[in-house]
Parts: structure tokens; C-alpha cells; sequence
């Protein structure tokens, strides 16, 4: 495969992806560097039915195909249309919604749907090294107010009335102003133990310190010897010195935009997706559009997401 021949541009990588043999050809040069590898028993000596693109094993005999065990399988939806998908989501900074996306590439707005979740996970990137140097950590509330919800969604909000503030999700997020990376997770509350927990799995108390608003739960974070400061922004005064969260605020800023302008409405238990998908492309924001769809394919194996596992049916 020639570096000459990559597309660069959503143009070009439609026109590029066209042919089902260069699908084939691109993905299983990412997901096997080093040649096929049957997923069943391991095997490496196979032999390539052409007419068909699947491999065979010559040890177990089994027929695989390079969709296997990775977020495409089991989906009718051509292969090209699962990278031009990918590419829309990956290099869309405020997100790509599924009736959009539907239309693009030819499907229903529920299998849309579907494949941005599968995507979504692929881009969820839950192996990170401790943060070190100056961190910026805060809070924020996303959903709509409790009066304006379905009577339904109020009875299901009051009995869960302790993980959820006024029927809004809770997402607690840190920024390390070295990298510019951010890391971002839902949580049920934002009491002592979550996020002085959240702090703890974050950053490293050796080389590290954290900056905060004047919010109470964070000064436990003494209690577990990593330095901190803090801000009071009901003094009116959002920045001393050093001391702000103005990087981490402004991830809330593009995660917001996203979520009320392009998905207008996001179910609390798909959140954290979203969540994921937003920390995705602002982390890798420096890279080129075609580094950051080459990344997403780098993790779309060994992460299977069913349809009865997305909705609980």
C-alpha cells in the first residue's frame, strides 16, 4: 500500500475506500501488521478466498472474514460506508448527528444510530499513564431542566434523586495544562469520595497539582497528599495568578456545543459515549484528519457492542 495513495481530505477517502478490495486491504493492514491471524485458534498460514475476501485457516479450517470480532461485525452495512462513518466522526468538531449521518452514507436514521455507538467505543480510550505537572479539574452538569422532562422522566429523576442534580448528569473532567489533554468521566454524584477518587486515578500525587474551584469535596484531596489550589468564583474572581479551570471550562464549552447543537438530546445512560467521543477528538485535535481515522481504526477490534446491549432489551 503506497503512503502516496492515502486520502487526506473526506473527498478523497470516499473515492479512495470505493473499492471493496482496498477496504479490505487498508483495515486488515492496521488490524494484522504482520499478516492475518485467525481469530478462532491463532493461526497464521491461511490461504485468501478472493471472490469472497474471507480467509481460511489451515489449522482449524475456519473461514474469517476482517470485519471479526471487531466493531463492524455482524453489520450488512458495506465496509466502505463504515469508513467514511468513521471519518465523518472523528474529524467532526462538534459531532455529527445520526440523521445527518444517515443521510450521507445511504441508511436508516436507527442504523446511523447504531453504527456512531459502535464507533464511539472504539474511540474510548480507557488505558491512560498518570497525569503529571499542573492539572485543571472541575465539574459540569449536562441535560435539560427537570420541569421540562417527561412525567415519566421526573418519577425515574426523583428516585434516583441522589445521583443527579436537578434531573442533569454529572461529568467530572481534568486538563493537563502541559499536553492540553483531557480526561472525563460520568459519575453519579460529586460528594468527597468521587472526586478525590477520580483525582486519585488521574493524576500522580508525586509530580503534580491540581487547581479547582472552591467547591467543598475538593479540599479532601489533602487528606491524600496531593497539592492543590483553588479559586472562588462566587467572589467574582475566576483567575489568581495560576490558580484557574479556564482550560477545563473551555472542554465543558465544546462538549455542550456539541451535545445541544448537533444531538439535541442525549439519554443519560448514552452519555458517557458522547463523553468519550468529545475527550477523543479534542485530545488528538494536532493530528491531520487521516492520522486521527487511521488512530480509530487502531481499536475497533476486541470491541463488540450488540444492539440488545445498546438499548437493555
Amino acid at each position: 500500500m503506497s503512503i502516496k495513495r492515502l486520502p487526506r481530505t473526506l473527498v478523497e477517502a470516499i473515492k479512495y475506500f470505493d473499492d471493496p478490495d482496498t477496504c479490505v486491504e487498508f483495515v486488515a493492514a492496521i488490524r494484522w501488521p504482520d499478516g492475518p491471524i485467525c481469530p478462532e485458534c491463532g493461526g497464521t498460514e491461511h490461504s485468501y478466498l478472493t471472490t469472497r475476501r474471507l480467509w481460511k485457516c489451515k489449522a482449524c479450517k475456519k473461514q474469517f472474514s476482517v470485519k471479526v470480532g471487531t466493531i463492524f461485525e455482524d453489520s450488512s452495512v458495506k465496509l466502505k460506508n463504515w469508513l467514511t462513518a468513521i471519518w465523518l466522526i472523528c474529524n467532526s468538531k462538534n459531532g455529527i448527528s445520526s440523521y445527518e449521518l444517515g443521510r450521507a452514507i445511504g441508511v436508516q436514521q436507527r442504523t446511523a444510530w447504531f453504527m456512531e455507538h459502535r464507533i464511539r467505543l472504539a474511540m474510548q480510550l480507557g488505558h491512560f499513564d498518570a497525569i503529571t505537572g499542573e492539572t485543571e479539574v472541575d465539574e459540569t452538569f449536562v441535560g435539560g431542566k427537570l420541569k421540562n422532562k417527561h412525567k415519566w422522566q421526573r418519577e425515574q429523576f426523583q428516585k434516583n434523586r441522589k445521583s443527579l442534580a436537578d434531573g442533569k448528569s454529572i461529568v467530572v473532567g481534568a486538563k493537563n495544562r502541559e499536553t492540553g489533554k483531557v480526561r472525563a468521566k460520568v459519575v453519579k454524584e460529586r460528594g468527597i469520595n468521587t472526586l478525590v477518587g477520580f483525582i486519585g486515578e488521574t493524576v500522580d500525587p508525586a509530580d503534580s497539582h491540581v487547581y479547582t474551584d472552591a467547591w467543598k469535596p475538593y479540599r479532601g484531596l489533602r487528606h491524600v497528599g496531593i497539592p492543590h489550589s483553588f479559586v472562588d468564583h462566587q467572589g467574582e474572581k475566576y483567575v489568581d495568578g495560576r490558580v484557574h479551570t479556564n482550560g477545563i471550562e473551555n472542554f465543558w464549552a465544546l462538549l455542550k456545543r456539541g451535545i445541544n447543537g448537533t444531538y439535541v438530546q442525549v439519554a443519560p445512560e448514552h452519555l458517557h459515549r458522547y463523553v468519550d467521543e468529545r475527550v477523543f477528538t479534542y485530545n488528538l485535535r494536532k493530528l491531520t484528519d487521516f492520522d486521527r481515522f487511521r488512530e480509530v481504526l487502531r481499536y475497533v477490534t476486541g470491541r463488540r457492542l450488540t444492539y440488545a446491549e445498546l438499548t437493555g432489551r
